[in-house]
């Protein structure tokens, strides 16, 4: 990408502070070595950078390029069926207890080949860069063995080679129980998701480790025996935690440090004290929560009042959430957590990019960040959370493909 002066906007920095998304009107911002070299009001543009090319963007709407911090894109089939079942009042546990969920994807990535799963996903990939996205986490989860699982994360590595994004891959072998190990998770734990996240590292295919921490899957003392030696080998860790029931996983994450705890439907409101000192990320998926019908909120209000950075993200999968639209996972956020579109904002942008450790790369609009932006046909940034999906991104300013 070249050097590049570009004017005519307005830029949401989303850069906390006193103005509402960071926001500089009659804009103007630089873009050099790929990275931003300067942003501000037209008027005070330094004089060192007046001699480069510059490009008018019409008076449109920039914001940092959106983050998904929260994906199961790598799976084959659908679960179109357990849908239906779950329409006629079946529970997602009951469907999970019944061989049905988690257990049937893993059945059909395992029988696809590679260029079979690497077709399908870039499908569900494509629906997010159209709509901004620059950064995809990526989790293992639909394999359930060793070699199935390093799979997974090679096919995800391998998307971010066909396409211009950066994927972020996380070992989630810690995600249910295969029928080969049923009622021996323990023996799952230390023969599968330990000893293939050891190859995992040595490999460098994995950027983080995650467990599913639930009744239906793994407990606390499970995950927390994968957790220490996610340490011991430095890989940060996250949770998914508390979305069908409190079994003290965002506690847990928080005690190792974790990036972030995820879902959180069911965190007391009392237990947010002591996973906001942690600095760890709620990462809140509101696609499942619609999905699967749920009733009880994340308490919203106690995270504000405990200054918890708020991410949002599709949770794109093939069960609980078959949602491949970021900009409708910012609506369902303001609808269903009532959450301000500011919030849902700052939710795929900031805090999604600390989410996944990278805040020094991504999420704001700031001198020394990458210049990963995205360019929208709107007025306003809080349009982006109004719209139920749509085509309003004009395009990507992107180090990774030419402007």
């Amino acid at each position: 990408m070249q050097d590049m002066i570009y004017t005519g906007s307005s830029v949401a920095t989303m850069i906390k502070g006193d103005k509402p998304y960071g926001l500089i009107s009659d804009a103007t911002f630089v873009v050099q070595n790929k990275r931003i070299a300067w942003v501000g009001k037209t008027a005070d543009l330094p004089a060192r950078f007046v001699h480069m090319k510059s490009e008018d963007l019409g008076g449109r709407v920039v914001t940092p390029a959106l983050i998904d911090c929260h994906t199961h894109l790598v799976f084959a089939g659908s679960r179109a069926l357990e849908f239906a079942d779950r329409l006629g009042g079946a529970s997602y546990q009951e469907i999970a207890l019944n061989g049905g969920g988690i257990v049937s994807t893993v059945l059909a990535t395992r029988n696809a080949t590679d260029e079979q799963l690497v077709t399908q996903s870039l499908r569900r990939l494509d629906c997010l860069i159209g709509e901004g996205v620059a950064v995809v986490e990526i989790k293992s989860g639909y394999g359930l063995t060793i070699e199935d699982e390093l799979r997974m994360l090679r096919i995800a590595r391998t998307l971010a080679t066909l396409r211009p994004v950066k994927i972020v891959t996380t070992w989630l072998a810690a995600h249910a129980i295969p029928p080969e190990y049923r009622l021996r998770a323990d023996e799952y734990i230390d023969q599968i998701a330990i000893p293939g996240l050891q190859r995992g590292v040595k490999e460098g295919l994995i950027d983080a480790v995650d467990g599913f921490c639930e009744e239906i899957a793994f407990s606390a003392q499970q995950i927390e025996r994968l957790f220490k030696i996610a340490k011991s080998l430095n890989i940060p860790v996250k949770l998914h935690a508390e979305q069908l029931s409190d079994q003290k996983g965002a506690l847990l994450a928080a005690r190792y440090n974790g990036l972030s705890a995820d879902h959180l439907e069911h965190l007391a409101a009392t237990d947010v004290a002591e996973f906001a000192s942690s600095g760890a990320v709620a990462v809140l998926l509101p696609g499942a929560f619609y999905t699967l019908r749920e009733t009880k909120l994340p308490p919203i209000q106690q995270l504000r009042k405990h200054d918890v950075d708020i991410a949002i993200a599709t949770d794109c999968n093939p069960g609980s959430s078959p949602l491949s639209s970021i900009i409708t996972a910012m609506n369902m956020a303001c609808t269903e957590f009532l959450m301000t579109p500011e919030e849902a904002l700052t939710g795929v942008t900031r805090s999604a990019a600390k989410a996944l450790n990278l805040s020094k790369q991504f999420g704001v609009i700031a001198p020394g960040v990458v210049a990963e932006l995205a360019v929208w046909n709107i007025d306003h940034p809080a349009e982006l959370s109004y719209w139920l999906g749509g085509c309003v991104l004009y395009k990507r300013i992107s180090q990774m493909v030419e402007a």
